[in-house]
């Protein structure tokens, strides 16, 4: 815990961003991270390995041509003799690119007789040089490895990089076998033939597995669409059940999701079963407590305090049934069309309230959805717009929209006298008994601020811009728009 605390900011951000919401992307990430990671490190891998085997093949074919040219190297009575014209035919030819040197330390130079005798920066005698080697400047120095022993490595001439094969070995004198003397043969190719090699098969390397990265990507996206098209189709039909256009979950699906499929299932079925009871147990109280109060309600005896207290249980009974009926988020799956709702009461209120002109200001779309029960919408709608056109002088109008940080906006707007300030924080406050509110916003609005808080949406009391009086206004978090 102590160690997260300290981790550095752009760690943070960087670990942040590494969680991807969406499983598609962290497989596809993965499987890219795995072509983009272990493909270069083959390749890198490759590329070292035949690096390492042309080294080793340029000292082996070196090796081979200085065993040739020490084979008809001689030393006699103090001379060196090596033929003009070599076995090897390149050695012979000017500047053919491989080349034969025989140096010796200048102590040991300086008793013998050589075709060729020209000191070296390094202190080395040159003794002969092949016939290939005519034109080109001396090198500065050469290795001189200890006897009986070789070295490859690489030098430069004419700014042109070779690689050199040396071998320093001894000759025995004939007419006295204690005599001796060290010599070095050293056999050089120019660099570029081998890295012309290198880079023809590491420019072939990478081409073909820049190929067959491509090919893998394309196939892991396939592979990938393939494997999560089933989660394609689930996420499809939860939508359709969300949107109330099925009740169930239908398609065919591969073992792990069909589970899932048929626990969902089973949960829609029993939520919409208990949804049902729980609305004929309340249709069924209702009726049964409406009717005895009813009754008493018809005695003419009943005194003016008894029949005040009536009405007042008849409306709590009201309240409290309409409150208990709402589906509010047990509905998550329903998506109903605003439009329903709307334009079905626009059409019944005005016969109501014939002198009150009830209009859009702005209609919904056909594809703005409400996320909830029906009747919860109808309730809502149903309650602002009948408060609205008691309190109208003249004109009600309604606005349905869809705002990107908000969710589904509603606005009921009037002409009459409005809301005051103070009664605008009074009727919203929750646990205000419904009898305490002003006439034309009494139990309907109790109502309205329940079911909205249930869907933990917004009600903002506010004066009309336009017409002047109130406007109710209504956002519930979740976008109410259907996918295309």
């Amino acid at each position: 815990m102590a160690a997260s605390r300290h981790q550095p900011k752009w760690l943070k951000t960087a670990l942040t961003a590494l969680r991807f919401r969406s499983l598609r992307a962290r497989l596809l990430a993965s499987a890219l991270l795995l072509i983009l990671v272990l493909l270069p490190i083959i390749g890198v891998t490759l590329n070292k390995a035949f690096q390492d085997y042309v080294s080793q093949a340029a000292e082996n074919e070196l090796s081979a041509y200085l065993y040739s040219v020490l084979a008809v190297t001689d030393i006699d009575q103090q001379a060196l003799f090596v033929p003009e014209l070599l076995t090897e035919t390149r050695f012979n030819v000017i500047q053919s690119g491989l080349y034969a040197l025989i140096s010796s330390p200048k102590a040991a130079a300086k008793t013998l007789s050589a075709p060729l005798q020209q000191m070296l920066e390094s202190g080395q005698q040159l003794l002969w040089q092949s016939n290939s080697y005519s034109g080109l400047t001396p090198p500065d120095s050469l290795p001189t490895p200890p006897l009986g022993q070789s070295s490859f490595r690489q030098i430069n001439i004419n700014d042109k990089p070779f690689l050199v094969y040396s071998l320093s070995v001894s000759f025995i004198q004939k007419n006295s076998l204690k005599e001796s003397t060290t010599v070095t043969v050293h056999v050089l190719k120019e660099r570029a033939e081998f890295q012309l090699q290198i880079e023809k098969f590491s420019r072939q390397l990478w081409t073909w597995l820049l190929i067959l990265m491509a090919v893998l990507a394309i196939v892991q996206l396939s592979w990938l669409t393939w494997t999560l098209r089933p989660l394609a189709r689930f996420r499809h039909e939860l939508t359709q059940v969300e949107q109330g256009k099925s009740q169930q979950i239908n398609g065919l699906y591969p073992t792990e999701i069909n589970a899932v499929a048929k626990q969902l299932n089973t949960l829609l079925t029993a939520e919409q079963r208990q949804r049902s009871r729980y609305r004929n147990a309340l249709s069924d109280l209702a009726h049964s407590l409406k009717t005895p109060l009813a009754v008493i309600r018809s005695q003419q005896d009943l005194s003016p305090s008894s029949a005040e207290q009536v009405a007042q249980i008849n409306q709590i009974i009201s309240y409290q049934l309409k409150r208990a009926q709402s589906v509010a988020n047990n509905a998550w799956h329903l998506g109903v069309k605003v439009s329903d709702v709307s334009d079905k009461l626009m059409r019944t209120l005005p016969k109501i309230y014939p002198d009150v002109q009830l209009s859009y200001r702005q209609a919904p779309s056909a594809d703005m959805l409400f996320y909830g029960d029906q009747s919860d919408l109808t309730e809502l709608l149903g309650n602002l717009l009948d408060n609205a056109c008691k309190a109208a002088k003249q004109r009600v109008e309604l606005s349905v929209s869809v705002d990107a940080q908000q969710g589904l906006r509603l606005a009921i707007e009037d002409d009459g006298d409005g809301v005051s300030q103070s009664m605008r924080q009074t009727i919203l406050q929750r646990g205000i008994r419904a009898d305490t509110y002003e006439q034309g916003h009494g139990i309907g609005l109790a109502i309205v601020r329940d079911i909205c808080q249930s869907y933990d949406a917004s009600l903002t009391i506010a004066q009309s811009q336009h017409l002047g009086g109130a406007a109710f206004i209504l956002y519930f978090p979740k976008i109410g728009r259907s996918d295309p």
